[in-house]
């Protein structure tokens, strides 16, 4: 037996996930069309999701408005049903042609396990940036703000805080004493040692969100996913948005992400999954121990694989950069996480609109993987 995360009950659990699969009613193979499977598999994952009931687009404030970086940015902020109020920020060139409407990229920041940060990690207003988002940025993004580039290449650009990330995080004055331990919230100069204990605590705190999300009939990913539409419909109503030219994009948690809103929502008309991209198989048996709470939801597995869920938004594009050195997954499960996304685009004559792009290097999402997405954006939304 090869070592595995689940010791001798690594090989049964495989076993039966991948028989469960393929046993399935959902088998593309078992449709005569692949609209009639792509509808029926895209019920039962919303199924399997348990999404709280999507919320009206709510009135959105504005807090700031200038200019930064050679582009126009407003900070804004809304109010869910749920939690405190979500920030966002929002970026497009600093002059659009009256009437002109731009394509726009939802950006979606990444976990990091990073809770204290959220939009800041990938967007940029100020010249003070904190030290660990500069270190961030150049572990991940070759020191970039990448939803800045993407603003500075004519696309309007909104990144907001999610569900337990930034402005969305859990206070620990909120919580039971018990629960935070000696950890405080972070003063308003936001000192690294506060902010670094902060994220620690988040990150043990993950496993009672998602336990207390399992017991109101949820899972974290329909969590996240709704917050996204929500931010998706006011980006759409921008005035100086094109809504027939709407993209996601981000890497790691915000490429875990991209895979449910691009899957699920069809105004998505183009997106980029950047490091996260594997199968229920390489979770269950080596890569669990890497990835966050957010990841999961209950069931599905019995019904598609990770691989398909971004598949269900066929024949619309999709673009998944990987790198070959990245150790939060098994490459060869990346790779067969490939064949199984291009077997259905295929099903859905589209061969050409899914590529998955292998880079050298680790975790990141670099401004030669950028160039590629941008690259692939201008084709896609043109």
């Amino acid at each position: 037996m090869q070592p595995n995360q689940f010791g001798a009950y690594g090989p049964w659990a495989a076993a039966h996930g991948e028989k469960s699969r393929a046993k399935s009613a959902l088998r593309p193979a078992r449709f005569k069309t692949f609209a009639a499977w792509r509808k029926a598999a895209i019920a039962k994952t919303w199924e399997c999701l348990g999404a709280p009931e999507l919320p009206k687009t709510s009135k959105v404030t504005v807090h700031a408005v200038g200019e930064y970086d050679g582009l126009h940015f407003e900070k804004l902020s809304w109010q869910l049903p749920w939690g405190p109020r979500t920030e966002a920020v929002y970026l497009r060139p600093k002059h659009v042609p009256k009437g002109a409407k731009l394509p726009a990229i939802l950006a979606l920041h990444d976990h990091g396990g990073m809770k204290y940060f959220g939009w800041r990690k990938v967007a940029q207003v100020e010249p003070n940036l904190h030290p660990i988002l500069k270190d961030l940025r150049a572990q991940c993004y070759e020191g970039t703000a990448w939803a800045n580039e993407a603003a500075k290449r004519g696309y309007a650009v909104l990144c907001h805080d999610t569900f337990l990330f930034g402005s969305r995080g859990v206070k620990l004055s909120d919580v039971l004493p018990v629960v935070r331990g000696n950890t405080t919230d972070v003063a308003a100069d936001e000192p690294s040692e506060q902010v670094n204990a902060y994220n620690n605590w988040a990150g043990e705190h993950e496993h009672l969100v998602a336990k207390s999300l399992h017991c109101a009939g949820m899972v974290w990913p329909g969590v996240y996913l709704r917050e996204d539409q929500v931010a998706l419909s006011i980006l759409e109503k921008r005035p100086e948005v094109d809504a027939s030219r709407l993209a996601c994009a981000g890497l790691s948690g915000g490429g875990l992400r991209t895979v449910f809103l691009a899957g699920l929502d069809e105004r998505i008309r183009t997106c980029c999954c950047a490091g996260f991209y594997s199968t229920w198989n390489d979770f269950l048996l080596y890569k669990a121990w890497t990835h966050t709470w957010m990841t999961y939801v209950s069931l599905l597995p019995q019904h598609i694989d990770f691989s398909e869920i971004l598949a269900l938004r066929a024949p619309r594009p999709s673009l998944v950069l990987n790198c070959t050195g990245d150790p939060l997954y098994t490459l060869s499960e990346v790779k067969e996480a490939g064949k199984r996304g291009a077997a259905i685009y295929k099903r859905a004559g589209a061969v050409k609109d899914f590529k998955l792009s292998h880079y050298p290097g680790g975790h990141q999402l670099d401004q030669t993987m950028q160039a590629e997405m941008w690259s692939f954006f201008e084709r896609t939304l043109a």
